[in-house]
């Protein structure tokens, strides 16, 4: 089960069906449902009480979240905790970080119309949608440390919201930083998953920028990473079983 935030805006929940369309398709006979925290429907509840209605008996809880905040450490395990008693559940690893969500980010930047050449005089600002958990902006850097390597002239982790506890600059600000370091080219990568206010925000802030690329999407990428968080939480679910 692919566990969502949920958004009012309706292009959000096109995008998380979009690709839980693709992750079934890359792997047919598996069985895949989607559930949302907010806003949306079907509500994570919903979609539990179901699969206990229809008699299943082990769920894997798949967080469509790219960082191990607050929606990863409270509002999912919360919720999971009051599924029906017959459903043992396991909640798998957020996607990030993963070199495929590197891969994805390359792509989007290469449908806007860059290439690998353009690496070198291009400075990026990978710009996420905001936190203030540690782990979660340790991890939105380190996603930047990773792009600087693969050869791009500089790049910067933003956010989207104005506030953060690891002092990063708003989209805006990162894209005048770079310019003001006398790079030739800057082009905005967001490192969010489906459109919503906070991608749009990063959108508005990527004004002065030569290049915006899209959200990541319901890409290969992040179907493949769905289906490898899922067989590893498989893994570490027999695992524990064989021990026991």
């Amino acid at each position: 089960m692919v566990i969502a935030h949920g958004s009012r805006d309706p292009r959000h929940a096109a995008t998380v069906h979009s690709l839980v369309r693709r992750v079934r398709s890359t792997r047919p006979g598996l069985r895949v449902e989607v559930g949302f925290l907010d806003f949306n429907l079907p509500s994570v509840t919903g979609v539990l009480e179901r699969l206990a209605a229809e008699d299943a008996r082990e769920v894997v809880a798949l967080p469509l979240l790219l960082t191990r905040a607050f929606h990863a450490k409270a509002d999912i395990p919360t919720v999971l905790r009051e599924a029906p008693a017959s459903l043992r559940i396991r909640q798998a690893e957020v996607l990030g970080p993963s070199p495929l969500l590197l891969s994805a980010v390359h792509r989007r930047l290469y449908e806007a119309g860059l290439g690998p050449a353009d690496k070198s005089s291009t400075g990026l600002v990978l710009a996420s949608a905001g936190s203030t958990d540690p782990e979660a902006i340790a991890v939105i850097d380190q996603t930047a440390r990773e792009l600087r390597h693969t050869g791009w002239c500089a790049v910067r982790p933003a956010f989207a919201s104005a506030v953060s506890a690891g002092g990063f600059p708003r989209t805006e600000d990162a894209v005048r930083e770079l310019r003001a370091l006398g790079v030739r080219r800057v082009a905005v990568a967001p490192y969010v998953i489906a459109p919503g206010r906070l991608p749009d925000r990063i959108a508005k802030g990527a004004r002065d920028a030569d290049v915006l690329a899209d959200v990541l999407g319901p890409g290969p990428e992040l179907a493949r990473l769905l289906l490898t968080r899922y067989d590893e939480a498989r893994a570490q679910q027999r695992a524990l079983a064989f021990t026991a």
